[in-house]
């Protein structure tokens, strides 16, 4: 029932106005029945989970179940637990002053009991916002069971002159102060067992026990926590009667293709507008830098127990732009679009993101970036030119024999880092192997973005080992495998 919070001040007020009092999964519930049946997104700027998380929480939230977000980084668990506080009510009162969110209908402390039993109905109230609602913990292995649920305050009690037998001297811990409000714990396995102990009381009959006090609060909290499967072997794990008192375990997961991946990545990345631009990003540049991540994901040298976040892709995104921003601004060009030999700008996004098996140890995180870089190359060369098979008939002519006869006659194509675009282009329209190629397997591609595409099949015959690249101070070079050194005997 919608009120208007600024005419409505006191305990009597309230109740002449007909506002009823909800839990907060009731409030989670009616909010969300109201969005599905309008056909309105709750979870809005998370994307490829239509057709199995979303619906998943939203059961659960239907259910009024507390909830556990199992997934590896990067996987929207904590926004997911944010985007629930647009499902509360706009406004509820509260007792004002109260510590813990008092209900006027229904008070708990005894703050709220007393006040409302020399007031009355003129007990003045306050209005909280939703925003207000939400609390977040990240569970370190410092935590206490003061800091979540509360202890004694001898301060307190020394300035009120009360005993430590009397209630007043509690100080409320963070659980207790957000009563009527979703409380979320990230990374629950990394929170002691002790202290996982301490919220079975709550998680189950919905009150509190401090320090032996016969203090009965019944909270409403609607507990959302998240957890990484990697936690439980690493660093701990969720007790099981913990487990138990959870609703709902919903696992999460990677998107699953690569247009999802930059819906998120474009979606969250922070650009300057200056870079957007200045700097022309391809379709297929975009298309790479997903690949990356995929190629993360299923490497033998990268340990996959620990996932590979989203924020790689994020960050090496920034850093893509930054990488070409930065060439225009040493060449002079006013405007630039990105070159594949950008993407070498991106490896210092990658290494700082990824857990590395023994394998990976031994070759180095550089020198696994740049791998993964050549294989996302080479599964997207094979999408878009034919492919080529690792044990090819010598006497049957290929589609890349004119481009690798190109190479073998010449000395190589040369490319600056700093080169101008006009340069650049010029470079790759010199080469009329590279042209014919392009002409015959992709007429139609968008002539903007061609000059990435020839980059790509350069690359890709290196991938493939047809060609061998090589790189220099200020650019790079390729070449035929084999041409210089024959002509060289």
């Amino acid at each position: 029932m919608k009120v208007n919070h600024k005419e409505i001040l006191t305990i009597g007020d309230l109740k002449k106005s007909g506002y009823k009092t909800k839990k907060v999964k009731d409030e989670l519930r009616d909010n969300l029945l109201e969005k599905i049946k309008s056909n309105e997104n709750a979870f809005p700027g998370v994307w490829g989970y239509e057709n199995s998380v979303i619906p998943e929480l939203e059961s659960a939230i239907l259910s009024r179940h507390n909830i556990n977000l199992l997934g590896l980084r990067g996987q929207a668990k904590t926004r997911l637990a944010r985007l629930m506080v647009n499902l509360l009510d706009e406004y509820i009162p509260i007792v004002a002053g109260s510590e813990i969110n008092d209900d006027p209908m229904n008070p708990i402390s005894r703050f709220a009991v007393e006040t409302i039993n020399d007031l009355g109905d003129e007990t003045p109230i306050s209005w909280v916002h939703r925003s207000e609602r939400f609390f977040e913990k990240l569970a370190t292995p410092d935590v206490t069971v003061a800091d979540l649920i509360g202890d004694v305050d001898p301060i307190k009690a020394a300035n009120l002159k009360l005993s430590y037998a009397d209630e007043r001297v509690i100080h409320f811990g963070m659980i207790p102060r957000a009563n009527r409000s979703i409380f979320v714990i990230n990374e629950l396995p990394d929170l002691q067992a002790r202290i996982q102990v301490s919220l079975f009381n709550i998680l189950q009959e919905g009150d509190i026990q401090i320090r032996g006090f016969k203090l009965r609060l019944p909270l409403d909290l609607q507990f959302v926590f998240t957890a990484n499967p990697e936690d439980y072997t690493n660093r701990g794990s969720i007790v099981t009667p913990l487990k138990d008192r959870i609703g709902s375990q919903i696992l999460t997961h990677y998107p699953e293709d690569i247009e999802t991946a930059r819906k998120i990545t474009e979606q969250e990345s922070r650009l300057d507008s200056r870079q957007l631009d200045t700097v022309y990003v391809p379709d297929m540049a975009k298309d790479l830098l997903e690949q990356i991540s995929i190629e993360a994901r299923k490497s033998e040298y990268v340990d996959p127990k620990s996932g590979i976040s989203a924020r790689m892709s994020i960050t090496a995104f920034e850093n893509l732009l930054s990488t070409a921003e930065r060439r225009t601004l040493k060449s002079g060009d006013k405007a630039t679009q990105v070159r594949l030999m950008d993407f070498m700008g991106i490896i210092p996004s990658i290494t700082g993101k990824i857990e590395l098996v023994y394998e990976g140890e031994q070759e180095g995180a550089g020198s696994v970036a740049e791998i993964l870089i050549e294989d996302a190359v080479k599964t997207l060369f094979a999408q878009y030119f034919p492919k080529i098979d690792k044990l090819e008939h010598k006497d049957v002519e290929g589609p890349y024999d004119n481009l690798m006869s190109w190479f073998f006659d010449g000395e190589g194509f040369e490319l600056l880092d700093d080169a101008k675009d006009s340069e650049y282009k010029a470079k790759l329209d010199s080469i009329p192997a590279l042209n014919k190629l392009i002409e015959e397997y992709q007429v139609d591609f968008d002539k903007k973005d061609v000059y990435f595409l020839k980059e790509l099949l350069l690359w890709g015959l290196v991938g493939y080992k047809k060609l061998s690249k090589q790189r220099f101070v200020k650019g790079y070079q390729i070449k035929d495998v084999y041409g210089s050194f024959i002509r060289g005997l």
